[in-house]
């Protein structure tokens, strides 16, 4: 699938603890009917055989909508389901690696949180970085807040499209307002919803809103 920005919109992280009961396969696709972009697959507490049914499962779905599926830390799943591509953090597979691997045509994410390490993921050959926590973050203990501040210096300081992560919720989004976002990535405000069609309408509208103004 060839890379636009314009899949990053509204990029929404699966977690298995937000989903619960609402099962992995309806949850995804309650989001990409609701205006979700992109999906990331996350699920760190799966063997790889589980993994790649969960992706060979979600790839269909996603094909379905056009939206591209990136598999989260595992360049092997890719490789052996096909997946649109791989998002990578800083102490996983180092970027010019995966790049090696997987070819030019996959996508390739990666997390910064410094100008230095997002100028270094763009020469590394990333289609595009996720900053944060932008706003702090209930997924993810180890993660360290951002703001919005540092994240618009890194949004300047590179010409790959750069996603907010972190905390990214109905409510904060439109702080993002002018900082050059190119998309807010969601966990738990999609997957944690009562009704995750719903939520994810309303968080495309306001991620359009930041993204395209209006």
């Amino acid at each position: 699938m060839k890379f636009d920005k314009s899949m990053l919109a509204l990029y929404a992280i699966t977690d298995r603890k937000c989903i619960g009961s609402k099962g992995l396969e309806y949850s995804v696709e309650q989001a990409l009917s609701g205006g979700a972009t992109i999906v990331q697959l996350r699920d760190k507490d799966v063997d790889f055989d589980t993994l790649c049914k969960e992706a060979d499962s979600l790839l269909k779905i996603c094909q379905k909508y056009n939206a591209p599926l990136i598999i989260n830390d595992n360049v092997d799943v890719v490789l052996k389901t096909g997946a649109d591509g791989v998002h990578l953090g800083q102490n996983d597979m180092e970027l010019v690696k995966a790049r090696e691997i997987l070819g030019s045509d996959k996508i390739i994410g990666g997390s910064v949180r410094t100008v230095e390490l997002a100028k270094k993921a763009e020469k590394s050959g990333a289609n595009y970085i996720g900053s944060g926590a932008v706003f702090g973050t209930q997924t993810k203990a180890d993660a360290k807040f951002l703001g919005t501040e540092k994240f618009a210096e890194i949004c300047k300081n590179v010409t790959i499209p750069v996603v907010a992560i972190g905390g990214v919720n109905e409510v904060n989004i439109p702080q993002l307002n002018g900082t050059g976002a190119s998309g807010v990535a969601v966990v738990s405000a999609i997957f944690g919803a009562d009704d995750v069609y719903t939520s994810a309408k309303e968080l495309r509208k306001l991620a359009d809103s930041i993204i395209y103004g209006g």
